[in-house]
């Protein structure tokens, strides 16, 4: 994530990002139609670079990590968005996690993405955007 996208600035389908840049070293996301979601994460940390304290440089500081699902969908035959967030799970101090869950996909779920959250649902990675 990089500097504009961090905190309330700029919020991607009404997904906040973390309050710092943070920088990923692999990741896949995989999303079936019937919402089984997959996500593999290796070395998500905190960027190396300022504003990041140098403490924290190339750390994860999150125990754990969460994902959100968005789709473009339709209510009441109004256009809108859904955001389904996921229960979390361990996330090793060099941020490594592997997610397995299903969510609800609402119908339609158009042009899906897929975010890596913290506990409190801001993003600090995303996928197919």
């Amino acid at each position: 994530m990089s500097e504009p996208y961090t905190g309330a600035t700029n919020a991607v389908r009404g997904v906040l990002g973390g309050g710092l840049p943070w920088v990923i070293g692999d990741a896949s996301a995989d999303l079936r139609a019937d919402g089984r979601l997959h996500v593999d994460v290796e070395g998500l940390v905190l960027a190396r670079r300022a504003p990041v304290p140098t403490n924290l440089q190339g750390t994860n500081p999150i125990p754990r990590f969460g994902a959100i699902v968005s789709c473009l969908t339709t209510v009441g035959g109004a256009a809108t968005t859904a955001n389904l967030a996921t229960s979390t799970v361990p996330a090793s101090s060099a941020g490594d996690a592997e997610l397995d869950t299903t969510v609800n996909l609402p119908s339609p779920c158009f042009a899906p993405i897929v975010f890596v959250t913290t506990p409190g649902g801001a993003w600090l990675a995303v996928s197919g955007v």
